[in-house]
């Protein structure tokens, strides 16, 4: 076990009509002007956001909104944002949805605070340590950025999506009502189950020290995901199947799961966030359809690791070889996948590469993480091509 810090500042208001508890959450950070932020019609259509909007008037809270948030979030919405919340003297930042819409929020936030281009932090020519405080009221289960320190964002002149991450933007509230979940569509559900996975799973397949509570903890969530991903398939609207995954969601990307390990690998976001910048693609889908490949590219240089999943996660018989039982982890994996819609390949996500378009991701990806990336196994651009060439 190696030496951790773990911060988690983040007050979690969660259950039935948390979401009524906003005004008071806003209210103690003693702000002027909130940013009410948010994606597509959905939040609107729902009645959530005139809701907050009331909320915050009987309490006489300033706010303004700013909409249209989409998947892989846009830089040039990001940018709308800072000019509307410097012109309006924003100092805090409401963030209604998921993923998407926090990472956007965070990333508002990092622009209002600091002079530049904010697109400087994200591509790694700058750091900081300011950020407007942002506040959560969260309606997909999936990236845990309601808890995380971490942010996406996607270029959308250059096609590059890059993470920021500093302690700063965590959260300083979440209000997590599992009933705003249900009405998701199956493969929203389903790609943000995958999510969850993956983001335990990167710091799961560690070649280092660990630490065997946070291997439990670890695995927990993971079973709790296997378990609940196809009830909620069948019955969206089984309240404590959504509560026990929104849960998962945000202590899968907290920093809970990786206390006591040294070096997480995130190689699979690593190739995927290529694909989701260039092509598009839906994250969680991006995961799957690439998970499969490198781990069986791996899955010899960490066998203990990936036997372990395999017996105590997948439910693998303790039969055969490590590398036979080993594998048999890595397919059941890919079985779940397949059962609740995912792709495994990513001519599955309906992309047809050509070599010219592996090595281009392959260049960028080495681009984004200074030439090798990994834990389980350290990748090169060599190893990033045969990768994804595996995956194709």
């Amino acid at each position: 076990m190696y030496n951790f810090e773990y911060y988690t500042p983040t007050f979690i208001e969660f259950g039935k009509k948390s979401e009524e508890k906003v005004a008071q959450l806003i209210k103690a950070q003693n702000c002027k002007k909130v940013l009410i932020h948010y994606g597509g019609h959905s939040a609107k259509k729902s009645g959530l956001i005139d809701k907050i909007e009331k909320l915050l008037t009987e309490e006489n809270i300033p706010y303004v909104e700013l909409g249209g948030v989409v998947p892989n979030p846009r830089l040039s919405l990001v940018y709308k944002g800072i000019e509307l919340a410097k012109k309006e003297n924003v100092d805090f930042i409401l963030a209604v949805g998921g993923g998407s819409v926090i990472d956007s929020a965070k990333a508002i936030g990092y622009g209002i605070a600091n002079e530049g281009d904010v697109w400087d932090f994200y591509a790694q020519k700058r750091v900081t340590d300011k950020c407007v405080p942002v506040g959560v009221v969260l309606t997909i289960a999936a990236a845990g950025s309601e808890m995380s320190n971490s942010s996406v964002i996607t270029n959308d002149e250059t096609g590059l999506k890059r993470s920021y991450h500093t302690e700063i933007s965590r959260p300083r509230f979440a209000i997590m009502n599992p009933e705003f979940t249900m009405t998701l569509p199956e493969y929203q559900t389903a790609c943000g189950c995958t999510d969850i996975m993956m983001h335990t799973m990167e710091r799961y397949f560690t070649a280092g020290e660990t630490m065997e509570l946070t291997d439990k903890i670890a695995e927990s969530v993971m079973q709790i995901v296997l378990k609940n991903a196809p009830i909620l398939l069948e019955q969206p609207d089984n309240y404590e199947a959504r509560a026990e995954v929104m849960w998962a969601g945000s202590l899968s990307h907290n920093g809970l799961t990786g206390c006591g390990i040294k070096n997480k690998d995130f190689a699979t976001h690593m190739l995927e966030h290529e694909l989701g910048g260039v092509y598009d693609v839906a994250h969680g889908a991006g995961l799957a359809a690439v998970w499969g490949s490198w781990a069986r590219y791996v899955y010899k240089e960490c066998l203990g690791r990936f036997k372990k999943f395999a017996i105590n996660v997948m439910n693998v018989e303790e039969v055969g070889s490590d590398e036979e039982i080993a594998l048999k982890g890595i397919e059941a994996m890919e079985k779940f996948y397949h059962s609740i819609g995912m792709p495994t390949s990513i001519k599955e996500l309906g992309l047809d590469l050509t070599d010219a378009d592996i090595e281009k991701l392959a260049d960028q990806c080495c681009d984004a993480c200074g030439g090798h990336k990994g834990s389980a196994k350290v990748l090169y651009r060599e190893d990033i091509v045969k990768i994804y060439k595996m995956a194709r």
